[in-house]
């Protein structure tokens, strides 16, 4: 019945399918940007918003500092994205191209997805008394006499935010390249290997481009998730490094929605920017399309 009833509606050759997922994801995420985007021309008076379109909130954007907080957050994303890829690529490489034997390998994806299942506030609050001018490393620098005074640069500074961003973002960078790599035809590689292709040659050649949808993945997941963070700043910066996040949170308890919508759409304004730029860049080593038509089955 079920198989009749999809026949006369032509579901079953799944005609359909790629309509309706376009439907529902407009529906879900795309009509919500355009509310936010909308919401931007409004303003806030007396705690209350103003259904009058003006570049009011727009000109108090750029001239109320909350600009430059926005172009250090992105500093910040930027900075950690690159750390990951730069740390990210080799270990993903190692792991699914090296001599990993399969049992390391599935230890080290379980692993890098244990982070998922635990709060992130968690693992990032250890850090404090660890980093903190009596914590444990400054305990141990005074006790081996490697350091007179405690650093206080290791908590509420910068320093400390990036390196727990990179922590808490590195899974995300590894895992889809990782996947991007895993499946690449390893008689690619021999082949290359037996017409005297180096171990740079093979890298560049052909780890690289094939790798090339996961980088991507990877560098959208930590960039946006990167650019969105505030748990790292907040309980590691002390509130001496202001970020987008510290922007909306006090823009949201004052009702000042249209600010908020306003710094989202900046973000994803500079996000979108951003990849288009990545996308030109590495169009002059190779085609996207190439790529992602040679992952097919």
């Amino acid at each position: 019945m079920l198989r009749s009833l999809l026949r006369r509606l032509n579901l079953a050759d799944g005609r359909w399918a790629l309509p309706c997922f376009l439907a529902v994801w407009s529906f879900l995420v795309i009509a919500p940007l355009v509310v936010l985007i909308v919401f931007s021309f409004f303003q806030t008076q007396f705690f209350m918003t103003v259904y009058k379109p003006s570049f009011y909130t727009w000109n108090d954007l750029f001239s109320s500092g909350r600009f430059e907080v926005t172009l250090r957050a992105l500093r910040i994303a930027l900075t950690v994205t690159v750390i990951d890829l730069a740390i990210g690529f080799p270990f993903a490489l190692w792991l699914a191209k090296g001599k990993a034997s399969r049992t390391v390998q599935a230890m080290t994806l379980a692993l890098l997805t244990i982070p998922f299942f635990i709060d992130l506030s968690s693992r990032i609050i250890v850090w404090r008394p660890i980093l903190d001018e009596h914590g444990l490393i400054n305990s141990f620098l005074r006790a081996t006499h490697l350091a007179s005074s405690p650093q206080r640069w290791m908590l509420y500074t910068e320093w400390p935010v990036h390196f727990a961003m990179v922590i808490s973002y590195f899974p995300m960078m590894v895992l889809p390249i990782y996947l991007a790599m895993n499946i690449i035809d390893d008689t690619l590689i021999a082949a290359c290997q037996d017409l005297g292709g180096s171990p740079f040659r093979v890298l560049r050649d052909i780890i690289l481009p094939l790798s090339l949808p996961g980088i991507l993945g990877g560098i959208v997941f930590t960039l946006g998730s990167a650019l969105g963070a505030w748990v790292e700043p907040t309980m590691l910066g002390g509130g001496f490094v202001d970020v987008l996040s510290n922007s909306i949170t006090s823009a949201y308890s004052a009702l000042r929605v249209p600010m908020v919508a306003a710094l989202s759409t900046f973000v994803i304004v500079l996000l979108i920017a951003l990849l288009c730029l990545l996308a030109l860049a590495m169009r002059r080593f190779v085609r996207l399309g190439e790529v992602f038509r040679s992952m097919k089955p």
